[in-house]
C-alpha cells in the first residue's frame, strides 16, 4: 500500500529527496505522493521531521 502525506506536512521537502523512485512532488499546498509510483519502502516516512507520512 502506498504511503500518504497528511495535513501535518510543513512542505520542508525532506521527503522528496529521499524517495528512491521520485514518487514525491510539491503539490498545491503541501507535498504529495504518487500512489502509482510509490514502492512502499517507507524511506520518506523515516525522513519526515513532523511525522506527516504514513502507510495509506
Amino acid at each position: 500500500m502506498a504511503y500518504v502525506i497528511s495535513d501535518a506536512c510543513v512542505s520542508c521537502g525532506t521527503c522528496e529527496g529521499e524517495c528512491p523512485v521520485g514518487a514525491i512532488s510539491q503539490g498545491d499546498s503541501q507535498f504529495v505522493i504518487d500512489a502509482d509510483s510509490c514502492i512502499s519502502c517507507g524511506t520518506c516516512a523515516g525522513a519526515c521531521p513532523t511525522g506527516a507520512i504514513s502507510e495509506g
